[in-house]
């Protein structure tokens, strides 16, 4: 089948590099890839935004298949978009990306389902929220309620910084409600799973590191590396996907709405038991280029039977090993990333074993690759053990270099 692919980011180019191992496969177009897609496809220089164009570009490539990377155009509607014109897509309808685009809701769809999760009050008002921080007198983690490429939550550390973290929030066009949460403490995992709107085919779980720098300090990011398989015993795992998300898409089908697509489940692990923090409705990222290199399978199949309903018997066995991404990020990232500085040492990485490199924010300024975004470059290491894909993946980072280059050492420690 044709398959056309949204968006140009690290994820992306994992999904892209997977697919392209499916017997299923013809021509693979990416819209609008990177350098690192162009190597598995064909770029399309379409906007992941440009609903018109994307419909066009799959009329005339003559398109079987649709798979939508990113949140924003979910939670737009374009798989129902495509689902109108008699395309087969892989993504939530924009009511059912809802569970990502509004905190708010997903808070009581989890509530109208009785998963666990962390207590909280929806405010819209900036004052009404700073009395009832005061007046509590205790810090409460601030989320905006809708999309904010993963730099949405500020998590205080007292009342003063609650304070001015509602303020910080409430002045972007994502915080103009947000949510007042109950701090949870404990390990955090990812949980995704594919969903054909009943079931749910589970993932190796993964760990992001969303903070910038070593030892969890700095801002939060989009995500400054990750591993999988997280630390999580089998029952726990199961307890998750059994209790925590399989209401979820329960309720989403009760309301009408059935969840077709990949569902990320952000889960902390308590003293008192798992706790859902937020879901989302597609693969994470940088979780994706560490989850897919441990699926044995054809994604590819997986993929198309969430998208007709029915996952069957489908199954992705999970590889023994484990995987590792470091991120590497532009200069001035998460707040003012720079462009256009030249990459070097990327075609040294590929005489390394056991290592792939997923671009992330690039583009071509001939002869070179420069960065184009914030995450540049996503460096998966593979190895028996999570210390042995570290090792991979921080031999690699040591080979590239860009003005600016910022990255973490401590990601799995």
């Amino acid at each position: 089948m044709n398959v056309l692919l949204i968006g140009s980011g690290g994820r992306e180019h994992a999904l892209a590099w997977k697919l392209a191992q499916s017997p299923l496969l013809g021509e693979l177009l990416i819209a609008p890839g990177n350098p690192g897609t162009a190597l598995l496809g064909r770029n399309v220089p379409v906007s992941a935004n440009d609903q018109d164009l994307l419909l066009e570009v799959a009329r005339n490539a003559h398109i079987d298949f649709v798979v939508v990377g990113p949140e924003a155009p979910l939670v737009a509607g374009l798989a129902d978009r495509f689902a109108a014109a008699g395309i087969a897509v892989f993504g939530p309808t924009a009511a059912a990306a809802q569970i990502e685009g509004s905190k708010i809701f997903a808070k009581q769809v989890m509530q109208e389902a009785g998963v666990p999760t962390a207590a909280a009050h929806t405010f819209s008002s900036p004052a009404d929220a700073i009395a009832f921080a005061r007046l509590s007198k205790r810090p409460w983690v601030v989320k905006a309620d809708g999309l904010a490429a993963g730099k949405g939550v500020i998590v205080p550390t007292n009342v003063t910084t609650t304070v001015a973290a509602i303020e910080e929030i409430m002045a972007t066009s994502a915080g103009q409600r947000v949510l007042l949460e109950e701090l949870l403490v404990g390990e955090e995992v990812s949980v995704l799973a594919l969903c054909d709107g009943k079931h749910l085919l589970p993932l190796p779980p993964a760990r992001d590191h969303k903070r910038l720098r070593d030892g969890d300090q700095g801002p939060n990011t989009g995500g400054m590396g990750a591993f999988a398989p997280a630390e999580i015993d089998e029952e726990t795992f199961e307890l998750i996907v059994r209790d925590l998300m399989q209401p979820v898409v329960d309720a989403m089908a009760a309301r009408g709405t059935p969840f077709r697509g990949a569902l990320y489940a952000g889960v902390m692990l308590t003293a008192q038991g798992p706790r859902i923090l937020e879901f989302n409705a597609r693969f994470g990222d940088p979780e994706t280029q560490v989850i897919l290199p441990l699926i044995n399978g054809d994604l590819l199949a997986a993929l198309a039977a969430c998208a007709a309903g029915d996952l069957g018997n489908t199954e992705l066995p999970w590889a023994s090993s484990a995987a590792a991404c470091i991120v590497l990020a532009a200069a001035g990232y998460p707040a003012a990333p720079r462009s256009g500085d030249v990459i070097q040492g990327l075609e040294s990485v590929t005489d390394l074993g056991d290592v792939l490199v997923f671009h992330a924010g690039t583009t071509w300024e001939s002869p070179s690759i420069v960065t184009a975004g914030g995450r540049v470059l996503c460096v998966t290491g593979l190895g028996a053990t999570r210390r042995t894909a570290l090792d991979h993946a921080y031999e690699a980072v040591e080979l590239i270099n860009f003005a600016g280059m910022q990255f973490r050492r401590d990601i799995g420690r």
